[in-house]
């Protein structure tokens, strides 16, 4: 079937018309032949077998039955009216029963000719009935194309209420199979369908709406999303390889004596195995020809940083500049702090610039930029000001990425003649599948192995009524000289309850520990920059034991002194984010606990949650319950959900096929890059449709 059929738009289908194709754009996103064909079932109805009315159970459960219908009857109860038809086969007789439209009903009823009824069998006052059946004439029934499968299209309110139910999304599917003959173009090779031994695509397309079977619905089912995932990495993995041919990257051909200097003389501590292999991969990159896209993956405290400062030493050794950019102020000052002390024997010299940098420092560091003589420059979205001009930046790095959109990152593209080499990093881990189809097009590493001497943070879920025995715990702590964050959520929408939440914890917290035995620090989103640095620079110096706080120190702070963290209303916190706040603790050598307060209301996702928490400390293990509770749009936020806007393939459940057509779509590029050999025409062909208006903002990650 050619391309243009499947273009057409909805509202030539016989049956349909203006005011439904209308309807249908706007409620079910079905504008052409080819949406519609999309448009999977989300669930079917079994009517595989014909049940005679002497076998009929008290169960509720949906039946189908063939009989005639013998007398019909209206009955009137309460000024209310019912259509009541007496319907019997060689076994016995039931009722069918009609609340509504019965004028209608009664005309198109006939008498003494087969029907097969399908509907919900009640049992009541002795006898069995079934209310609103769904009809056919047993001659129609049989020469239909609807399926002993029978198929649940997914609906809103507004389709069912204007008429298009489930039965006339079926009669649109007949009619648009009918008119296409059920021909359609295959779109995989026969390699991959006889290796998978996989359906034809047009016998998949007709078993998944009309089955024939369990057996043939679960192959057609399996057939399409393995071309679902299959494009999508075909994609990908294709979007990765041309940007390594078509960009070519600045090659770094030397480890030089900075980076010998600091392996050998200044590293702080040890590197672990899997920090080792990320920085050999890095380098591979590295010294390449092609831009090196890389996304560095390490939980809360794997020791990511130490990884992006031996990258950017690499650059330096080479004659070029490099740039950190991060999400937050507190965060870039973390950064900046971090490496000044781990370079500050070295002669590298290092700036910091957010929105909050003075003009006369700003424009100090402009001109050291553009003169070369600064190497590494730290910040904000700052970085990415048309102002900001550098001699050579060799490599750009983003940490947590997710929170910077296509065009930021873009931007640091723009800086050099060449794009630099980037490292994008993220501690929040993201589940295989969904890095799979995500970030597909970028190279992955992963630091899976904390720092030596780490010891596991102890979780623990505490009610309110036990607030008195968490005070104690917190005393005991700060008797042996540690220090305590304690945690209130900060949700856009209820600011100002949240901010009341905030003040009153910080005002009993004040009462409960009192001046001048006990000094408390309060850190909160409504706070000047130079506040919150004052504030958070007291407990960074161990000025104060307890740093009351909302998010915003999810990301960023660094204080291994602080050993406990206590979370409040932990209900109202996502797992990822619980999983960020319980990171700032544990970095030092003491033991660190993390204590989930709640009240006792608690969904069934809250407890979900809180009990993962309780149990592990494994943020991929996390991520996965994360990506089951919320489902992977939500996950990734909106800027990025876009590529899982999947038709048929379910993320959560179908991980096994998404691996196994990201295997073939690899092999498949592999053995023929450019997709000019005659058995990939059809893959070809079908790409070329997909992608056909995708331009070169698509090589960025």
């Amino acid at each position: 079937m050619n391309a243009s059929f499947l273009q057409t738009p909805i509202e030539y289908l016989k049956g349909v018309g203006p005011n439904r194709a209308d309807l249908l754009r706007k409620e079910a996103g079905i504008f052409t032949y080819q949406d519609l064909l999309h448009f999977f079932p989300n669930r079917y109805i079994d009517r595989t077998r014909y049940y005679k009315i002497n076998e009929l159970q008290q169960n509720n459960a949906e039946m189908q039955i063939i009989g005639k219908i013998t007398h019909i009857k209206t009955v009137e109860q309460n000024k209310r009216k019912r259509l009541v038809a007496t319907f019997t086969d060689e076994t016995g007789t039931m009722e069918l029963v009609w609340f509504r439209g019965l004028k209608w009903i009664k005309e198109s009823l006939k008498i003494n000719v087969p029907y097969v009824i399908f509907g919900k069998v009640n049992w009541f006052n002795g006898s069995f009935s079934m209310p609103h059946p769904e009809m056919e004439l047993m001659e129609e029934h049989e020469q239909s194309l609807r399926s002993a499968m029978q198929p649940v299209y997914p609906s809103t309110e507004k389709l069912s209420n204007s008429g298009i139910t489930n039965r006339v999304i079926n009669k649109l599917m007949q009619q648009l199979f009918l008119d296409s003959k059920n021909k359609f173009s295959e779109t995989l090779s026969k390699n991959i369908l006889d290796e998978l031994k996989l359906l034809p695509k047009n016998e998949s397309l007709f078993n998944v709406h009309f089955p024939k079977s369990q057996v043939l619905l679960s192959k057609a089912q399996y057939r399409l999303k393995f071309e679902e995932f299959f494009y999508i990495q075909l994609q990908l993995i294709r979007k990765n390889l041309i940007h390594k041919s078509k960009i070519k990257g600045y090659r770094f051909e030397k480890v030089g004596p900075l980076f010998n200097a600091f392996y050998k003389d200044h590293l702080p501590f040890d590197l672990t195995g899997a920090q080792k292999r990320v920085i050999k991969e890095i380098r591979n990159d590295l010294g390449s020809n092609a831009q090196m896209n890389r996304l560095l993956q390490g939980d809360v405290g794997s020791g990511k940083t130490i990884v992006a400062l031996m990258s950017m030493i690499i650059a330096l050794d080479n004659g070029f500049q490099a740039c950190l950019m991060a999400p937050t102020e507190i965060l870039s000052v973390q950064h900046y702090n971090s490496l000044v002390d781990m370079c500050n024997k070295l002669k590298i010299s290092i700036s910091l610039l957010t929105g909050s940098t003075k003009t006369s420092e700003r424009k100090i560091i402009h001109e050291n930029l553009e003169n070369g003589t600064l190497d590494i420059l730290i910040g904000t979205h700052a970085l990415i000001e048309n102002k900001v001009k550098f001699k050579n930046l060799g490599l750009a790095i983003i940490d947590e990425q997710h929170r910077f959109g296509v065009e930021q990152r873009a931007k640091l593209w723009h800086k050099n003649e060449f794009p630099p080499h980037i490292l994008v990093m993220t501690a929040t881990p993201i589940p295989r599948t969904l890095a799979m189809s995500v970030y597909g097009d970028l190279d992955i590493s992963v630091i899976d192995e904390l720092p030596p001497g780490r010891k596991q943070i102890k979780t623990v879920h505490r009610y309110d009524s036990n607030r008195l025995k968490v005070f104690k715990f917190i005393r005991d702590e700060i008797a042996k000289g540690r220090q305590i964050y304690i945690v209130y959520p900060l949700i856009q929408e209820s600011e100002k309850m949240d901010y009341k939440d905030l003040m009153d914890g910080y005002e009993s917290i004040e009462r409960e520990f009192p001046k001048p035995t006990y000094q408390v620090s309060i850190v909160h989103g409504q706070m000047k920059a130079a506040d919150k640095d004052y504030e958070m620079q007291r407990f960074v110096k161990g000025e104060t034991q307890i740093m009351v706080a909302t998010t915003v120190i999810e990301v960023g702070v660094n204080v291994p002194n602080a050993s406990v963290m206590i979370i409040e209303s932990a209900e109202r916190f996502g797992l990822s984010q619980l999983h960020q706040l319980r990171g700032r603790v544990g970095r030092g050598a003491d033991q660190s606990y993390c204590i989930l307060m709640t009240s006792f209301k608690l969904s069934n996702d809250a407890k979900t949650r809180l009990e993962t928490m309780v149990r592990t400390n494994d943020g991929f293990e996390i991520s996965e319950v994360d990506l089951k509770l919320r489902g992977p749009g939500d996950m990734m936020g909106t800027q990025q959900s876009g590529v899982l806007q999947l038709k048929i393939a379910d993320l959560l459940k179908d991980g096994d096929i998404l691996k196994i057509a990201r295997s073939y779509a690899w092999q498949l590029l592999k053995q023929d890059p450019s997709l000019t050999n005659p058995e990939n025409i059809a893959v070809k062909n079908t790409y070329a449709q997909l992608t056909r208006y995708k331009n070169i903002w698509n090589y960025i990650s």
